[in-house]
């Protein structure tokens, strides 16, 4: 197994990640996500990004890809990076995680998606997690508390 399926996204951390050279690229994806919704997805980051194109991902979604790294344009170091980021990101705006379900697309038994070749639960769970704008009404920036993902509790959750 890898490294980066082992520990995705080690080099980033919670004093670091907005140091990313990744960082502007998924604050940019997010907010044009954010402003149509209220629902950011990591795959629908990476199309945002570009990293993505939209046929393969609904190519994927109907069972014609094996697994979305597949046709991702990124190496999976640096995918492990921006979903490290991602999630440090929405935690910043105060979005709420939601892990889910993908199965395919289309007529037949439904089937379970996979993103990542070996299907390492922990990075299949990464790519599934959304974050919800828990809010009423379109998103708007929490104010800045001074909250730290470390005071929060939310470290050791990023570090597993």
């Amino acid at each position: 197994m890898s490294k980066q399926h082992t520990n995705p996204g080690a080099d980033v951390g919670i004093d670091t990640y907005r140091r990313d050279t990744l960082y502007p690229r998924v604050v940019h994806a997010v907010e044009k996500l954010l402003a149509r919704g209220k629902v950011v997805a990591p795959a629908d980051v990476l199309v945002a990004m570009a990293l993505l194109d939209p046929k393969d991902l609904e190519d994927w979604r109907r069972g014609r890809i094996p697994y979305l790294e597949r046709v991702i344009d990124c190496n999976l170091t640096r995918l492990a990076r921006l979903l490290r980021i991602l999630r440090f990101h929405a935690h910043d705006l105060k979005l709420v995680p939601s892990v889910t379900a993908y199965v395919r697309w289309g007529k037949g038994p439904a089937q379970r998606l996979r993103f990542t070749k070996t299907g390492d639960p922990k990075l299949e769970e990464a790519y599934s997690r959304h974050f919800v704008w828990p809010g009423k009404g379109p998103f708007h920036p929490p104010v800045e508390s001074g909250e730290n993902p470390r005071e929060s509790g939310l470290e050791g959750e990023l570090r597993e």
